[in-house]
This record gives structure tokens, sequence and C-alpha cells, in this order.
């Protein structure tokens, strides 16, 4: 099974810079988008249905904002649009999406670096959002939150942790919470379970040029129960083209995406 994660940085602007040719021949059993900046509405037939995948999303309810998505090979079992907060929803932030087992979450993490307000936003996020991972954690269902968590984790996660020690992305509070996601609640960093080189990132400013220059940060994650993540077999960052401000995260795990389920035939009256 294969799973994508990118922040696309604008779903249309993506798609003309090629993402879903790209996507295509990755061939993707499961892929999760961040940072959708459309309404389903806007999508035309190809970003809704690309070829061998469908698509499912949570849009912001602000145009041109936020929203998140998840494309499958196969219908979910079951789809959840954010987790019963309205200022959160309202942002298109966590679509859950069931296929037997497993359960995939597209994630879009709150920046905070624009604001006090946003920050104290994103701290209220992830104060909220922690509950709903205990809750994953204890299903005893296989579990993949993919996406955009806009923290840095540790200081092998950017490349300029001195000089970033105060701002939102690299916080002590916030390193602090996602760490008790993994020690805490019991989730499994699945890239960093499989490549411990430094200079690893999924981010990197438009200013300057710090893309030519690889100063960046990761940001992006596949964060797994560790059943799940035990079965992961390979992993990169795919940094060859671009289609946003992120580079796309896959990970390949020993694991078989179960089958649609049969649609149960109504009794006759």
């Amino acid at each position: 099974m294969r799973i994508i994660s990118c922040n696309l940085n604008g779903i249309r602007s993506a798609a003309r810079k090629g993402f879903f040719v790209w996507l295509a021949d990755q061939q993707p059993d499961l892929v999760c988008v961040q940072e959708l900046k459309a309404q389903e509405a806007d999508l035309s037939p190809a970003l809704l249905q690309p070829p061998g995948l469908s698509g499912y999303f949570h849009p912001a309810e602000k145009r041109g904002y936020s929203g998140v998505g998840v494309y499958a090979r196969r219908p979910p079992d079951a789809l959840r649009c954010g987790w019963g907060h309205a200022d959160i929803d309202a942002e298109g932030r966590y679509l859950r999406a069931d296929f037997g087992r497993l359960s995939l979450v597209s994630l879009y993490l709150p920046s905070g670096s624009s604001s006090e307000q946003r920050q104290a936003a994103k701290y209220a996020f992830m104060d909220r959002l922690l509950p709903e991972l205990r809750a994953l954690r204890a299903s005893r269902r296989h579990v993949v939150v993919c996406g955009d968590w806009n923290i840095a984790h540790t200081q092998k996660d950017l490349k300029n942790w001195r000089s970033n020690q105060k701002n939102s992305g690299f916080l002590p509070q916030e390193r602090e919470w996602l760490t008790g996601v993994f020690d805490e609640v019991g989730f499994v960093d699945v890239f960093r379970r499989l490549n411990h080189e430094p200079e690893q990132y999924t981010w990197w400013s438009n200013r300057g040029q710090a893309w030519a220059k690889n100063v960046g940060w990761r940001l992006d994650y596949q964060i797994a129960t560790p059943g799940l993540a035990a079965k992961a077999r390979q992993t990169w960052i795919y940094k060859d083209r671009r289609f946003s401000d992120h580079a796309p995260l896959i990970i390949d795990y020993d694991y078989e995406l179960a089958p649609a389920r049969k649609k149960r035939a109504g009794r006759a009256a």
C-alpha cells in the first residue's frame, strides 16, 4: 500500500504545475492533500476523480482558504469531516476515511506565524486534537494521520533551528506536544522510523533561495499506530519537481488495502 501526503498550497495551482500527472505515475492507493484553497464546486472532474482515484473533500467555509482532502482507489466505508468543534470544522482541517480496519486522516494543523491570535488558535487546536488522537489510538484500528502538522519536531528537522527557537513551528511547547503524541499517546513518526538522516525537509520558504540552498523545515508527517508503522518498508520525499512550497511525502507499507464492503440487498416488502 502506497500512501502519499502533500500540502498543495492550492489544488488548482498544483494541478497547473503537473501534480496530478505526476500522481498518476506514482500509482498510490491513498493520498492525503491539504490547503485546497477551493470549494468542491470549484474543482474540475479531472481533480475530483484523477485516473484510478476518487476524491473526498472537507473544504473551509471561507473561500480560497485551508481545506483537506483524501483520494482513494476504492470508496471508503465511512467518512468523517471534522470532529465536532464548529470553529475548527469551519476551517476544513480534519478528514477521516475508514477502509476496513484502517483509518486514514488528512490533517492540516494551523500555522501560528501570522499573529499571536493565530498562535493561540493553533494551541487550542492542539489541545482539542489530543483527545481525538487518544481515541484513535485506543480504537484498536490501524491508523495513519497524514498531513501538514506545522511543527518541526527536533533540531534535525529544520536547517536554522538556533534562530527559530522563538518562532511558531519550533516553539518548545509545540515540540513537547508532538513528543507527547509519540511517547504518551503512542503514535510513530513513520518517516523517522525509516530515515534518520539530517536535512530531510518537506517545506521551504519562497523567500530568498531557500529551495535552492535546501534551507527547509520538515513539517509534513505520516504518523501511524505501531502495528502499521512496523509495516512501513520505504519512504522518500519527492523533490525532482515543485508542485507547491511543500514536497510530497511517500511511504510504502507492507499492508493490503481491504476491498470495499459489499452493500447488503434490501429485504423485499
